[in-house]
């Protein structure tokens, strides 16, 4: 356990040019299902996934994409750059 009890795991996708960072995201999260790392026994409040906005393979969106989240919080800095990657039909949503 890391600071406060907290458990925290990272991982990152295959080397640039290599492949698909989108894979490494959906490769992970299956890992840790598979590990038991979402039961109920592990007694946890609160999961964050901090991922890319793009929807390079599909992956970045997968948690979205498979009821993997009860509430979505999207972050990004103020540069229209930034605003323009949030896909279009979640704009509507933004505050």
């Amino acid at each position: 356990p890391g600071f406060g009890d907290s458990i925290c795991v990272e991982s990152g996708g295959p080397e640039p040019g290599v492949g698909c960072a989108g894979r490494g995201i959906i490769t992970s999260i299956n890992l840790l299902e598979a590990l038991g790392a979402y039961e109920d026994d592990q007694e946890l409040d609160y999961v964050f996934y901090d991922v890319l906005g793009d929807v390079v393979c599909g992956g970045f969106a997968m948690p979205i994409r498979e009821g993997k989240a009860q509430e979505i919080y999207i972050v990004v800095s103020g540069e229209m750059m930034a605003l323009s990657r949030i896909p279009a039909h979640w704009r509507p949503l933004l505050v």
